[in-house]
């Protein structure tokens, strides 16, 4: 019994490590803050490119989605995510909603499911695009839905992180929450430095390939 255990804890372990090791990768790849946002091109869900270079002199946010994910659930499910989303847009903030899981994994969708859950929660992105392989995940270090960019007209990476200071599923925690994106956005239109330029994202794992 006492070899079963041994075996059964190093496995175990070798399986921590190896998690560990994928998440400080992650953390390794990120871009960051300060720097120029590292360009990307995708398509959107009518199969039209979306080049990040080609959004130069504009505001942009880029966020990480899951919709089966609790934590994404509850930023839409109390329209939080779609009052941000439309706030932003009205001010001429492009928005840009990105879908890296994996086909067969949480949150994978096709473009006429994401066009209908759009549709559905009454989302207002500027964008929707597909990352099934993961590329431009990887390429800003994603780590969590929601995961939350910020970059300035420049071009320049201003916030990552989460987009709030409650790492909870709770809905009733949208009330009253320091929302870091809502303040980077007002920072930038007043002129001033991001004050706060990162913070801990949060929420489910982005659902990578393997």
């Amino acid at each position: 019994m006492l070899k079963l255990t041994r075996r059964f804890v190093l496995t175990a372990v070798a399986g921590f490590a190896a998690l560990s090791l994928a998440d400080l990768g992650a953390a390794e790849a990120a871009p960051e803050v300060g720097k120029p946002a590292p360009t990307f091109t995708g398509t959107n869900l009518e199969g039209q490119e979306i080049a990040l270079a080609d959004l130069k002199g504009k505001t942009v946010v880029l966020e990480w989605t899951n919709h089966q994910c609790p934590y994404v659930e509850k930023h839409y499910g109390t329209g939080n995510m779609q009052a941000l989303q439309k706030a932003a847009t009205g001010k001429g903030v492009t928005w840009i909603s990105i879908v890296s899981s994996a086909p067969g994994l949480q949150g994978h969708v096709s473009a006429a499911e994401a066009r209908a859950l759009t549709a559905e929660r009454d989302a207002a992105p500027s964008e929707v695009v597909l990352d099934p392989d993961g590329t431009i995940g990887r390429l800003y270090g994603a780590r969590t839905t929601p995961h939350m960019f910020v970059i300035n007209p420049d071009g320049t990476l201003v916030y990552a992180g989460g987009i709030d200071d409650k790492p909870t599923a709770r809905w009733s925690s949208v009330e009253n929450a320091n929302n870091y994106v809502r303040m980077a956005l007002a920072d930038l239109e007043a002129g001033r430095s991001v004050g706060t330029p990162t913070a801990r994202p949060y929420g489910c794992s982005v659902k990578y390939t393997h």
